[in-house]
């Protein structure tokens, strides 16, 4: 379902996305559209990219001094 929306932009700003519009083909609408459904998509791809796991973890190491030395240290002791 399509839906008008009226925006309020500076003239300069709409003679560009008229030329824009002209150069490409797409009418002013369609590149709004497409530049909303980018944005919706970025939005999607940060929320997912972490897993509820993961994100719960995050951060639960700043400031700590550790590093590759200590996670081997660890690992001898849980397995040998």
């Amino acid at each position: 379902m399509t839906t008008k929306l009226t925006l309020r932009m500076d003239a300069d700003l709409i003679e560009s996305a008229k030329a824009y519009s002209a150069q490409t083909g797409k009418s002013v609408s369609r590149i709004v559209s497409d530049l909303f459904e980018i944005i919706k998509n970025e939005k999607i791809k940060k929320e997912d990219a972490l897993t509820p796991t993961v994100r719960s973890l995050k951060g639960i190491l700043k400031g700590k001094q550790i590093d590759e030395k200590d996670y081997k240290n660890y690992l001898e002791e849980k397995y040998l």
